[in-house]
């Protein structure tokens, strides 16, 4: 059953952030860690994330502007091993307090409650018209790349901040989208460095099924969103993502996830 639950969440959060630049992580993170440990759940959802984006450079890199990727990308590499360090740090942390609900019991650890924070906080800032008005010239492509790495390690939740800076600073909708999928692919293999020994308690080969089969979901989810790409508006997608994240992260915050 998890293995259904996951493919099908993979695939139309991929056809749905295709166009967003963000929510394919943080959308199946939280799903992930419906079967998994959070920090474990994370590591694999970045290697599923990585890989549709290997995928996605392949649809639409031709469109990539190389002085904004080398602007941002590089800065958000260096932040995203701080991030990710931070979180493995985290997650030995002792839990916060549980209670029972239904019978179940039910716990919230410190790392829950700060992915939870950290999404409920990107979602708002997505869909406030206060935030749609914040213009962010090239000029703070650096600032914007920290942010996005340091939280794409510490959560996989990178792409909000990213589009918040590409999004503004230019760009083409196809060079935005191609773009952004290369630096995230970046953020993601270093991430996936530094999370590499949560891959051994994670028993990866034991669930490379799983991994492999929700790669090809969101692959295929791509490649549907690819054909959609002039169909749709981009802030309606977004809004979409960002409605969706808010509903996750409280599920997520008070430990029903």
């Amino acid at each position: 059953m998890e293995i259904v639950i996951i493919c099908l969440a993979a695939f139309f959060t991929a056809v749905l952030t295709f166009f967003s630049g963000f929510g394919l992580g943080t959308i199946l993170a939280p799903v992930f860690a419906i079967f998994f440990p959070i920090d474990i759940a994370i590591a694999l959802t970045g290697v599923v994330h990585f890989s549709n984006n290997l995928f996605k450079i392949a649809l639409v890199g031709k469109n990539t502007d190389k002085t904004v990727l080398m602007r941002f990308g590089i800065p958000a590499i260096l932040a995203s091993f701080a991030g990710a360090w931070l979180l493995l740090k985290i997650t030995v942390l002792p839990t916060l307090f549980q209670y029972q609900l239904w019978g179940k019991d039910f716990e919230v650890t410190p790392v829950k409650l700060i992915i939870a924070v950290l999404l409920i906080v990107f979602s708002i800032l997505e869909i406030s018209p206060s935030f749609r008005t914040v213009q962010f010239g090239k000029n703070k492509l650096a600032l914007g790349g920290v942010l996005s790495g340091f939280f794409g390690g510490l959560s996989g939740i990178q792409g909000a901040i990213r589009s918040a800076f590409l999004i503004k600073s230019g760009l083409t909708k196809e060079a935005y989208i191609a773009t952004g999928v290369v630096i995230a692919c970046l953020v993601d293999f270093t991430r996936l460095s530094v999370y590499a020994s949560r891959f051994t308690s994670a028993n990866l080969h034991e669930n490379l099924t799983l991994l492999i089969s929700a790669t090809l979901s969101a692959i295929a989810g791509a490649y549907f969103g690819k054909k959609l790409l002039k169909k749709v508006t981009l802030r309606s997608i977004q809004l979409i993502v960002a409605v969706m994240l808010i509903l996750i992260s409280i599920a997520l915050g008070i430990g029903l996830i």
